[in-house]
């Protein structure tokens, strides 16, 4: 999309304000040439002692008429031109946040929000003269330009031949310039978006740089993002001064010839006083169309290096498509990984060849380590990737409404896919808004009652009235960006609930509950079990208490699907690997229970509760091999 595109996009929708703001600038033209006329006619008759007093009252009358015309014309001019950009910009930046926000991941990890947030904003505020003004503003004054050499040259040829050259050149050079600058301040915005990132990035993580004492560090960065934007400014700025010194030489140049030819015209006696005074005035007067045309060029070298920057993000295209063919059914869903391999990196698959199946109904525990595989399937199950070889597939009981055996997730409309499965994670994302925003996720169609029923369905309704005060008045609530000043448990509070809204047929839960307090984590394991009544359910876990309610368990390594099966089975087969981890949980209880005193329910939690580092860590030599897997 590079200039053309953007004009014909955003701004045809506006033709009608166009129109007027055209017909307002050929308006102003009009009256700024004609208003000297007047002066001279005013001069001319005062000079040659015209005694009819009200002549000259009336030439001054229309002058100050024809001069607030202009200045009324003007203003309008200003207003219909600022309501343009505004619509168009803004309908621009719509477009270009919801084209970032359907690109894939690895597009948002090479690229820092605050980079983002700056071409979103920053290029886009940038092109709001050029997309409103640029190309009127431009016909506009150059119908000034050629106004006022049509007036010089019916006024003396060598005088009008004299500044049309003076036009051309100057024109000729403010072009020139102009392809000079474009690069530079190309330069300058890409400075600016790095700094932008930078600063967002180590604002989020201050806590991390206080603790770990690397304010020196981010200093010295800093320090070098700013001098390199400093750098690219100079730059870019030294272009746009040289052009002011150029055009201004010019200016004074054209000055002086427009007073020198209107002496000699006037000692040759082929001029009046009043007729110098419009050649002066027009010579002078030719400086301001000629300094807008430079202020747009201006404009235009930085808008050029924005839309190129545009251009570049609106041609990043995601690589999962939406395929809206297909509809999910009610009910619990089944779940059927066939042959599945991904990689982030292609030196390192993520997943290799993994196949597995759950019922409509059942809940599957994934176990591993950190960096085996299991969020993976999280992400890939919600189409934030696609898999490299093999397919995951859906289907209803019985593949209800699915041809029996499911259907490829690709062939599923993405917003459908996401709505009918709900991911809950230890890391609950929350906005700046109200209670009720962050539970139904800014959806106006979502009432009270229902929010009310979702949470007695949860068991949440007491906690959550001794929390937060009564509801459903107490969900006008404001919340901080962030969920600032509430708890992992509330945060949790209000990520199920959110799911419990959207009624999936799948729910994930990754880590869910990995940092919560054993109050909290009772209190949710509540909220879990009503959560996962009637619906498939995939349960990625690193502690084995998060498991015990799971129908299967599935364990990776190093993206392998090293042992699945019912849970029941693997926990009696004495060689599987879940059965060797209940071990070695059981082993570290004991030996705390020895070592501190524990009761026999603190035996059965820390049993229940390994780690797999924990575990490992926990008893060393065989042990620590099993749970380690």
């Amino acid at each position: 999309m590079r200039s053309r595109d953007l004009l014909s996009t955003y701004l045809k929708p506006q033709w009608r304000w166009l129109t007027l703001f055209a017909a307002l600038l050929v308006c102003g033209v009009g009256l700024t040439i004609v208003n000297p006329q007047i002066v001279r006619a005013f001069i001319d008759s005062a000079i040659a002692g015209t005694s009819a007093t009200g002549a000259l009252a009336g030439l001054a009358l229309l002058f100050l008429l024809t001069a607030a015309a202009r200045q009324g014309v003007m203003l309008a001019t200003d207003y219909v031109g600022e309501r343009i950009a505004w619509r168009s910009t803004n309908a621009l930046r719509a477009d270009l946040a919801l084209h970032c926000l359907r690109l894939d991941l690895p597009f948002h990890k090479a690229h820092a929000p605050g980079e983002l947030i700056e071409r979103i904003d920053g290029d886009v505020s940038a092109l709001a003269n050029y997309l409103s003004r640029f190309s009127l503003q431009v016909v506009g004054n150059g119908l000034l330009v050629l106004g006022i050499l049509a007036v010089l040259l019916a006024e003396d040829w060598r005088v009008g031949t004299g500044i049309t050259l003076y036009a051309v050149v100057s024109l000729v050079l403010l072009w020139r310039l102009q392809l000079l600058g474009v690069r530079r301040w190309a330069a300058e915005r890409q400075a600016e978006a790095e700094y932008s990132g930078f600063l967002e990035e180590r604002l989020q993580g201050l806590e991390d740089i206080r603790s770990s004492g690397a304010e020196a560090y981010v200093l010295e960065r800093l320090r070098r993002l700013t001098h390199a934007m400093l750098t690219k400014f100079r730059a870019a700025r030294l272009t746009s001064n040289i052009t002011f010194m150029v055009v201004q030489g010019l200016h004074t140049f054209a000055y002086a010839l427009g007073l020198g030819a209107g002496a000699w015209l006037y000692l040759q006696g082929r001029a009046s006083i009043g007729t110098v005074y419009l050649i002066v005035y027009y010579v002078a007067l030719l400086a301001t169309p000629i300094d807008e045309i430079r202020f747009q060029v201006q404009d235009l070298q930085s808008a050029s290096a924005s839309i190129g920057r545009v251009a570049d993000l609106f041609i990043q295209q995601p690589t999962v498509r939406d395929a809206p063919r297909l509809r999910l059914p009610a009910g619990p869903l089944a779940v059927t990984f066939d042959g599945v391999s991904f990689s982030y990196d292609e030196a390192v698959p993520a997943l290799q060849d993994v196949s597995l199946h759950v019922e409509p109904g059942e809940v599957l525990g994934v176990l591993g380590r950190t960096g085996s595989g299991k969020s993976t399937l999280a992400r890939l199950l919600f189409r934030l990737y696609d898999p490299l070889t093999g397919n995951i597939r859906l289907a209803g009981i019985d593949g209800a409404g699915l041809g029996g055996t499911g259907v490829d997730i690709r062939d599923v409309a993405l917003s459908d896919l996401r709505d009918r499965i709900a991911l809950v994670t230890q890391d609950v994302q929350l906005f700046e808004g109200t209670v009720r925003d962050n539970l139904t996720l800014f959806n106006q169609h979502i009432g009270d009652a229902q929010i009310e029923a979702a949470l007695r369905a949860l068991g949440l309704w007491e906690w959550v009235q001794s929390r937060r005060g009564a509801l459903p008045n107490r969900l006008d609530i404001p919340l901080a960006p962030g969920g600032q000043g509430l708890s992992a448990g509330e945060a949790q509070l209000l990520a199920f609930t959110r799911a419990f809204l959207k009624d999936p047929g799948l729910v994930v839960l990754d880590e869910a509950s990995s940092r919560l307090d054993p109050g909290s984590e009772r209190l949710l394991e509540q909220a879990v079990n009503q959560l996962l009544q009637g619906r498939t359910g995939i349960v990625i876990a690193h502690r084995l208490r998060t498991v015990q309610r799971a129908d299967r368990i599935a364990i990776f390594e190093q993206g392998r699907l090293v042992e699945h099966g019912r849970r029941a089975d693997l926990s009696r087969d004495t060689n599987s690997r879940f059965h060797k981890l209940l071990q070695a949980g059981l082993e570290q209880a004991l030996a705390s229970e020895q070592e501190h005193g524990a009761t026999s329910t603190d035996v059965e939690e820390a049993s229940a509760a390994t780690v797999f580092t924990g575990g490992a860590n926990a008893e060393r030599g065989v042990a620590d091999e099993h749970v380690a897997l």
